[in-house]
This record gives C-alpha cells, structure tokens and sequence, in this order.
C-alpha cells in the first residue's frame, strides 16, 4: 500500500553481539527485516550517528561508569558506552542488512550534547529530525517498526509516531530488546497505553 512505510531503527555493528552495546540476539532481527522489506514501498531506516566524547557517553562523565545516569540540561539521562561514533565500523548498518530500496537514513544522536533516541524527536524532545514532515508530504499514514532496541530508540520511536498523528505498529519478531532495569515492561505499557499495535511478521497485512 502507498500510504505504508517500514521504519528500520538502528540495525548498527555495535548494537550486535560483540558490539560496544550489544542487544542480546540483536543479529536475529537482519533476516527478518530483510524479508518484511520486500513488502513495502517505502522504507526509512535510522543510524546512531555520535561524535567521539558525546554526552551520552560514560567516558565523558568523569567517575561515571555505563549504565549509570546523569543530569544533563534536558534531564536525565542513561550513559552508554562510547558506541556508533561517526565513521567507525561500529557505526555502519549491519553487513547483512538488505534494505537497498530506502529512499530515507536519518542520522541522529550527532549533536553532541543531547542524545537521540527516536526517529522524530532528540532527547530534548524539542528538536526534530524531519520525519514527520517527509512522511506526511508523501501521504504515509501507517508506519511498521523494527529494529534495535525494543525499549530504547524503536519503543521511543513508535510513541513518537502515534504522537505525531501516525498509525504505529511494533513487528515484535523483528526487533529486540536490551531490558534494561525493567525498561522493556515498561516500554511495553507505554506503547499500549498510547495505541502502538503489536504483530508477527508471519501475519503482516498491509
């Protein structure tokens, strides 16, 4: 259908298993999205995009380890390790990744002192990346989304989505989750709570 488009968050080497922020069985989601793709006729796909020392880093908080948070002028914030830095292998889209008709990369998390979670909105959830206005100018009206992770930038992104106006609908087999202190129960609610749709890419109507 034309008013549909797939949304491939962040199929990154680093976010894979052995990357500088693995999602566990992250690798698992490239064959599935690969397949699903070849359904729609418009695909965006996402990339992490951070320069070296970004804010969001661990290593640019001094006694700060991974994992912890800290105050930063738009809130709190989760540190990570120093992962998809601009131009490293870390950074590129998964080698396996076959998604060679996206008309749309949205590089996000480049600012360096706000970090970039969703494909609409920065952390700061003032700035915007553009999406909406591209999707909305070529009529797309029901997104699908999959990717890395569940919780974090695809959850974020699919709240964006129905908060924009957008249907939203998670392909649950096509993505996975870091689970991070309960952040994928939570992530979960959220996405029920604001009408995010669930489906099994075995069952993909469009």
């Amino acid at each position: 259908m034309t008013d549909a488009c797939l949304i491939v968050v962040d199929v990154q080497n680093d976010f894979m298993p052995g990357g500088a922020l693995a999602v566990p069985r992250g690798d698992e989601v490239v064959p599935v999205i690969n397949r699903i793709a070849q359904k729609f006729s418009w695909v965006v796909a996402t990339q992490d995009w951070h320069p070296k020392g970004h804010a969001s880093f661990a290593s640019s908080h001094a006694g700060k380890k991974p994992f912890e948070t800290a105050r930063l002028a738009y809130g709190e914030q989760v540190l990570w390790p120093d992962h998809c830095v601009q131009g490293t292998d870390g950074a590129a889209l998964h080698r396996e990744l076959a998604i060679p008709g996206a008309q749309l990369v949205i590089r996000k998390g480049y600012r360096p002192g706000v970090d970039s979670y969703s494909a609409f909105l920065e952390a700061d959830r003032k700035t915007s990346t553009g999406l909406a206005v591209w999707l909305r100018e070529l009529g797309m009206r029901r997104l699908w989304f999959c990717g890395l992770a569940t919780d974090f930038c695809v959850g974020w992104s699919a709240l964006d989505a129905r908060a924009a106006g957008f249907e939203a609908t998670m392909i649950e087999d096509a993505c996975r989750a870091i689970d991070l202190d309960g952040s994928l129960d939570k992530a979960w609610k959220e996405m029920q709570a604001a009408g995010v749709a669930r489906a099994d890419s075995a069952m993909l109507r469009l």
